[in-house]
């Protein structure tokens, strides 16, 4: 049968959802997360369907993608399917193609699981590689120390508290306490956690989200961030362990992050709390 390239609908996000995480487990090259999709779910239920992708064949899913942002597509592929030659060369041709609807014409980027096939293929085809990202991780098998900071976990009424301490955490971010309501209500939600470390005057200071993907599996932290004017004081470090003690509290297996490689402070900040860099990662892209 043939490779059928998906959109899903909002009734149907459940489903990719659902294989995500299925194949989220320690030792995976760093990819796609249902909490990517649980955090992009903050523009809404219908937006996070127009921007999902799915490739199916015998009515099984085989890779997702997600549009995150004009001409990115991050995209990953079931564990046993990452060197399956016909579903890499049908990826190739949908997104090479920009009349298939997956990318536009321009520049666009591609991140993609590291020794997948459509890596390969992708090369041949002339895609270059981008600026290294680098993810980390940190292992959940032990106990996590007490953060040394009051942390609050942010129902409904602190949304406004979440909101703003992203917006001045990360410059041009536009999250609002709407957003926060909409991704909230998005099926990965169920197994995620909001998090807002305050300081010894009852400031709120840092916030992070946190995504399970069930017990025995891996956790994202997906984003975390330090309020401008509470920086350099140890606050993204005990945030972060927040994050590994509710991941481990939810039964992942282990915590897992990515940023960019030239980000060295918050590489710093992550190792600080205990989390290892694993080797580099980087998107393919195509000119214009």
């Amino acid at each position: 049968m043939a490779m059928v390239l998906g959109k899903p609908g909002v009734d149907a996000l459940r489903e990719a959802v659902g294989v995500l995480r299925e194949w989220q487990y320690d030792g995976a090259p760093m990819q796609l997360h249902p909490g990517d999709l649980g955090w992009f779910w903050r523009s809404g239920a219908e937006a996070t369907a127009a921007a999902v992708r799915t490739w199916n064949r015998d009515g099984r899913i085989l890779a997702v993608g997600l549009l995150d942002g004009p001409g990115l597509l991050r995209l990953t592929i079931a564990p046993d399917a990452h060197r399956d030659e016909e579903l890499a060369q049908q990826l190739v041709e949908d997104v090479s193609e920009p009349g298939r609807g997956v990318l536009p014409a321009g520049r666009v980027n591609i991140e993609a699981p590291m020794g997948a096939l459509v890596q390969d293929l992708l090369a041949e085809g002339g895609w270059h590689v981008d600026e290294p990202w680098a993810p980390l991780r940190r292992d959940l098998t032990e106990p996590v120390q007490d953060p040394g900071v009051r942390i609050d976990v942010a129902g409904p009424e602190q949304a406004h508290v979440v909101a703003a301490v992203h917006r001045a955490a990360f410059d041009g971010s536009r999250f609002t306490d709407e957003g926060w309501h909409a991704m909230a209500a998005g099926s990965p939600y169920a197994d995620a956690r909001s998090l807002i470390a305050y300081d010894d005057r009852g400031n709120a200071v840092a916030t992070v989200a946190v995504w399970s993907a069930g017990p025995g599996r891996p956790g994202l932290l997906e984003p975390m961030g330090v309020h401008r004017d509470h920086r350099r004081h140890g606050y993204g470090q005990a945030i972060t362990v927040a994050a590994a003690a509710t991941l481990r509290e939810l039964g992942s297996s282990s915590a897992i992050v990515c940023t960019p490689s030239s980000n060295v402070g918050a590489v710093a900040t992550y190792k600080s709390a205990g989390f290892q860099q694993c080797p580099e990662v980087r998107d393919r892209y195509r000119d214009a």
